[in-house]
C-alpha cells in the first residue's frame, strides 16, 4: 500500500469523529466520510504534499457545506424528540452542550470542533475553512461566548439584519 493511502487510512477515525460531531447524525456522517475518501483517492494527483489531515478536513468541510446548501432549499420536517423536553438533573448537562452547539452557526461550530475535538491549530483551521487566521480566532471567541451565555441561561442576543 502506498504512503498516500496509509495516511488516508490513518485519518479515517478522526474524520468520522469530526463528521459525527459536525452533522449530529451517524449515517450522514458516514456518508460524508465515504464521499471524502472517494474524492481524496480520486484526487491523489492533486495532493502535492503538506498536511494530509488538513486536506481531508477541507474536503469533508466542503462536502458538508454542499449538503447544507441542498438541505436549505427544501423544508425540513423533524419530529419532536424526548430530548426536546426541558429536564433537570445530572443528565441534563450533556443535552445543554448539544443544544448550545446546535445554536452556533455552521462556521463557528466547525471551527470549534476542529480546535477542541480534533486538536488542529488555528492555522490549520484557517486552511481548512479557507479564511484568515483572525477570522478563525473571531469565530472561536464568538462560539465560546455563545455557549457560555447559553449555559449561564442568558437569552440570545438579537442580531441586526440589514
Amino acid at each position: 500500500m502506498s504512503e498516500f493511502r496509509e495516511q488516508i487510512e490513518a485519518a479515517i477515525p478522526a474524520l468520522r469523529r469530526y463528521a459525527r460531531a459536525l452533522t449530529r447524525d451517524a449515517e450522514t456522517a458516514d456518508d460524508i466520510v465515504q464521499d471524502t475518501l472517494v474524492r481524496a483517492l480520486r484526487s491523489e494527483h492533486l495532493f502535492h504534499g503538506g498536511d494530509m489531515r488538513a486536506w481531508l478536513y477541507t474536503i469533508l468541510t466542503n462536502l458538508n457545506r454542499n449538503r447544507l446548501r441542498t438541505l436549505a432549499r427544501r423544508p425540513v420536517l423533524a419530529p419532536i424528540k424526548d430530548s426536546d423536553a426541558t429536564t433537570s438533573g445530572p443528565d441534563s448537562g450533556g443535552r445543554d452542550i448539544v443544544r448550545a452547539l446546535e445554536m452556533l452557526t455552521e462556521e463557528q461550530r466547525s471551527a470549534l470542533l476542529l480546535v477542541v475535538l480534533e486538536s488542529l491549530t488555528y492555522r490549520e483551521v484557517s486552511e481548512v475553512q479557507g479564511v484568515p487566521i483572525g477570522t478563525v480566532m473571531s469565530r472561536l471567541a464568538r462560539a465560546r461566548n455563545e455557549i457560555k451565555a447559553y449555559l449561564d441561561g442568558e437569552r440570545p442576543a438579537l442580531r441586526r439584519v440589514k
